[in-house]
This record gives structure tokens, sequence and C-alpha cells, in this order.
């Protein structure tokens, strides 16, 4: 799952530390760009029960930074976002209860 646990700097500048968590859920959205990679998620979540964990994989930095933010602003929690190194971000999201 990459780094698991180390510090990764967002585009924004922000800096995230990806916890010990193991994802129930993946979703690959490399090749997809915002608002797609959002909305893509946003159906995701709403199908999985509340609580689940779901990595979204995404490959720019747009979405590296929005996604997180748009997903917490719908009401998932967002665990982490981690650079893996490759060109891609593994967002990790908790399905909120809504």
């Amino acid at each position: 799952m990459g780094r698991v646990g180390t510090h990764a700097r967002l585009p924004g500048g922000e800096v995230a530390i990806e916890p010990k968590v193991a994802a129930a859920e993946e979703l690959d959205l490399r090749g997809e760009v915002c608002p797609y990679t959002f909305l893509k998620a946003r159906l995701a979540l709403e199908s999985i029960s509340p609580g689940v964990v779901l990595r979204v994989i995404v490959d720019n930095a747009a979405s590296a930074h929005d996604v997180p933010r748009s997903l917490a602003a719908a009401g998932h929690a967002v665990l982490g976002v981690t650079a893996t190194g490759d060109g891609t971000w593994a967002i990790l999201t908790r399905r909120g209860q809504g």
C-alpha cells in the first residue's frame, strides 16, 4: 500500500500521514480528472456500508488535492493521502454515516 505511516507532502503544501488502516475496497481512477474523480469516489463510497474504508488511486495533483477535501465536505472521513512515488496518490477514506 505504499509508504504506510510515513509523511507525504500534498500538492497544496499540506502534510498528511497515512494511518496503518487496511482498505476493504480499492478504486483505481488513474486517467480520470476532476470533477469525475470526486464523483466516482463518492459513488463508490455510497455503494459500501458506513465505516468501510476505501482506497482511491489518482494520478494527477489536482485530484490528490481536491478529492480529499470534497469527500470530507460530503461527510466522509479522510484518513490520509500518500504519494506512492510512481506518479500516483492513494487516498484513504472511510464512508460516513450519511
